[in-house]
């Protein structure tokens, strides 16, 4: 190489120094943070798979670093934040756990809206997406919203049986959201607040006689070896569900070259969403049969004891409508809309 040629090379590669790789050289890493133990359905069924194709389909320009069990600090309640603090790149959490902040998206949290069947937090989360875009987005503004789904049927797990209302009554009731506390309160139970991951300690010390959560998450919390009584509905409708958000920092996001946007966008949306909710319906076929292996006792309720379920709580939906028209906002508006969304989704295969 003579010493023009060698010039001109040093030359060029100044120049790239100074104004930066090109977009096809840059590469990124993104911080997923959540508050599960990586073993749990979500991040094994749905966040890893996420971050598995997000990598390939960047060609490796793109890697995703997974915090599972709330490892980069903070609670659970903090996470939506730190998507949008930057605290994390990309997080995932449960939307009540700040309560009155996702004020529409609540309406998917009011009882006996949700489909009961196999593929219930599919079509759930389906219709979520859809609602969030055309009626909730103020509430995302603040993000990149990646998804927005729901979890399948709520049941009441407990360490004395549940055979009926009257039964219930009294019991300290693990609550996720307001919205589900107000439920319980209308069923007669005592609800105590916390976030899911203290539900074990909680249940082991005392200060729990049941919980209400899914059955995909009670693996990983151990529900099925502390508690033997698992309650559920006959109908067609769910207890309750409660709404999750897998959310991006926007600014991250927005530094990303346009190649690996479209990545981002590809592996978002109305699509993502559904696969978030069909993880958990596969894994509440999971949780529901280690019940089942470690002889545990499912009590279905009959159809006319749900129904009077369904009556006691139903001044939950008139408290929340009530409570948005004080806001401003036409809840009862927006609760027929979801439930139309949901009926549009339910399409049984």
């Amino acid at each position: 190489m003579d010493k023009r040629t060698t010039l001109k090379a040093l030359a060029a590669a100044a120049a790239a120094t100074l104004l930066g790789s090109p977009a096809w050289a840059q590469q990124v890493t993104l911080r997923v943070h959540h508050f599960l133990p990586a073993q749990s359905a979500i991040p094994r069924l749905a966040i890893e798979p996420w971050a598995r194709k997000v990598e390939a389909e960047s060609g490796g320009r793109i890697k995703v670093q997974i915090f599972p069990a709330m490892q980069l600090g903070g609670s659970p309640a903090q996470l939506f934040d730190q998507a949008r603090d930057g605290v994390a790149d990309v997080t995932w959490t449960v939307l009540g756990y700040t309560p009155g902040r996702f004020q529409r998206m609540e309406v998917f949290e009011i009882p006996f809206i949700a489909p009961s069947h196999d593929r219930s937090a599919e079509v759930t989360s389906k219709a979520a997406w859809d609602f969030a875009q055309k009626f909730a987005a103020e509430e995302f503004k603040d993000v990149k919203l990646l998804a927005v789904h729901t979890h399948g049927p709520g049941l009441i797990h407990t360490k004395q049986p549940v055979t009926g209302l009257e039964s219930l009554r009294g019991m300290k009731i693990r609550g996720g959201t307001r919205i589900v506390n107000n439920m319980l309160v209308k069923l007669g139970a005592t609800p105590v607040g916390m976030p899911v991951p203290q539900v074990t300690e909680a249940l082991s010390k005392g200060v729990l006689d049941g919980t209400t959560i899914p059955w995909e998450v009670g693996p990983s919390l151990r529900i099925h070896e502390i508690v033997k009584n698992h309650t559920t509905f006959a109908g067609d409708r769910a207890l309750y569900t409660m709404g999750f958000a897998f959310s991006m920092n926007k600014a991250k996001y927005e530094s990303l070259p346009p190649d690996l946007k479209k990545v981002i966008d590809n592996n978002s949306g109305a699509a993502l969403s559904a696969a978030f909710g069909k993880a958990m319906d596969e894994a509440d076929k999971t949780g529901r049969e280690i019940a089942v292996k470690a002889g545990n006792r499912i009590n279905l309720l009959e159809l006319a004891e749900t129904q009077r379920w369904l009556r006691t709580a139903s001044s939950v939906e008139d408290d929340w409508i009530k409570e948005m028209r004080g806001k401003g906002i036409d809840g009862e508006a927006l609760l027929k809309e979801a439930r139309a969304l949901i009926r549009q989704h339910d399409v049984r295969q």
